[in-house]
């Protein structure tokens, strides 16, 4: 049976035709649309996007290739998985066929079966695709989220290693510092948990002197 709620549009300017491949998709559980003109057919499509479009080439004013290049040339319908059905069967038909977008090509006259399977196939490969894509939004919003979690974080940790306000230094031996707890700490501990400033040690020219 076809995928749940797929729509698939048929283009061909033979009635038969049409009335063939619709009878028979249908019974696949498909939504089906048809009609007669590529003219109509982008009109159908700007309305209401398939999720896949079954393309005759040889039609009147308008023929399959032409069809499919302005659907591959607009954003919003790009993304459509064309099949053409032509009863062209040289190569060349085929290798402009996938030139100009065309995911796959059934030749005239066709088997039921052989139509259903690539349909089947094709919306398949184009549901995963969707899911991969929407999975990749959604990844790409988890970063941005985390990203912007990190940077308020490590603003935060910047203002909490940012030594601030009045600092109660001992009058008497202006080495120590009374911290948040009330209790008196060396200057170089306080120092160290409030700032990410690093110690290094060495001899002052006054005390040097002193101490010769």
């Amino acid at each position: 049976m076809g995928i749940l709620g797929k729509t698939i549009l048929i283009v061909d300017d033979t009635p038969a035709n049409l009335r063939l491949l619709s009878q028979m998709l249908e019974e696949q559980g498909y939504g089906v649309r048809a009609v007669t003109s590529g003219a109509r057919a982008l009109k159908s499509i700007a309305t209401d996007p398939p999720d896949l479009v079954l393309l005759d080439i040889r039609m009147p004013e308008m023929d399959g290739y032409t069809v499919c290049e302005q659907l591959k040339s607009q954003p919003s319908t790009r993304e459509i998985p064309v099949v053409f059905i032509s009863a062209l069967g040289e190569t060349e038909d085929k290798v402009r066929a996938f030139a100009v977008g065309g995911v796959d090509y059934v030749t005239k006259p066709f088997h039921v079966e052989e139509v259903v399977a690539r349909v089947r196939t094709h919306l398949k490969i184009r549901q995963l695709q969707q899911e991969l894509q929407a999975a990749n939004r959604q990844l790409e919003r988890q970063m941005e989220e985390l990203n912007t979690r990190n940077k308020t974080l490590q603003e935060a940790l910047t203002t909490i290693k940012t030594l601030k306000g009045l600092i109660p230094l001992c009058a008497w031996c202006g080495r120590k510092i009374r911290n948040e707890e009330g209790n008196w700490v060396q200057m170089e501990a306080y120092i160290t948990e409030h700032s990410e400033a690093e110690f290094s040690h060495t001899i002052c020219p006054e005390c040097k002197a002193a101490l010769d």
